[in-house]
């Protein structure tokens, strides 16, 4: 697996992505957003020539907060429907990190409205604020929030908020799997 930065806001380049395989995959032709993808390597065509957008297998958009010079907004996380569930969205999101810290940001955060990308995110070391978003989203924070005296009662307190609401039973049997759990300890970046 090629972990690839191909740039950052405000001058990121358009990716087309399958919209069969890929969640959000009209957020990625936008310009103005940095981009991350995790590809398999590929082949050369008979030419010679890669397709810049073959083998993607995930990919990030990302920006600068509006208010904030120094939070960087993770905003839409996407792995391949068949490729989910292999630890590739953590890793990537580990590798924007670890990239936006060595620019400077201090924080990074990002929106989540699904447990299990709650879940993958703290993987990656991001941990529940307590705040949501107008759309119901999680927001999620990196480095952890210090203001949760008990990481595993914000970890929790993540997942209630997700009981309430109507989800599958892939999402509903995950959320039990979780009820007495601990975080996730973050995995390191390979």
């Amino acid at each position: 697996m090629e972990y690839e930065l191909l740039g950052w806001p405000p001058d990121g380049p358009k990716l087309r992505l399958d919209h069969e395989r890929f969640s959000y995959a009209g957020k990625f032709v936008m310009t103005n957003t940095g981009k991350a993808v995790a590809r398999e390597r590929q082949a050369a065509d008979a030419d010679g020539v890669e397709d810049g957008n073959e083998g993607i297998v995930a990919a990030i958009a990302f920006n600068e907060d509006r208010t904030d010079e120094r939070t960087l907004w993770l905003r839409y996380v996407t792995v391949a429907r068949d490729r989910r569930g292999e630890g590739i969205g953590p890793q990537l999101v580990r590798r924007v990190r670890d990239e936006a810290l060595e620019r400077s940001y201090e924080r990074l955060r990002i929106a989540v409205n699904n447990p299990f990308a709650y879940e993958a995110l703290y993987r990656a070391g991001f941990g529940y604020t307590g705040e949501t978003t107008g759309i119901a989203e999680l927001v999620l924070e990196y480095p952890r929030p210090e203001d949760w005296t008990n990481e595993q009662e914000a970890y929790r307190c993540g997942f209630e908020e997700f009981r309430d609401r109507d989800l599958s039973v892939e999402e509903e049997t995950f959320l039990e799997s979780r009820v007495d759990g601990k975080p996730p300890t973050a995995e390191r970046t390979d």
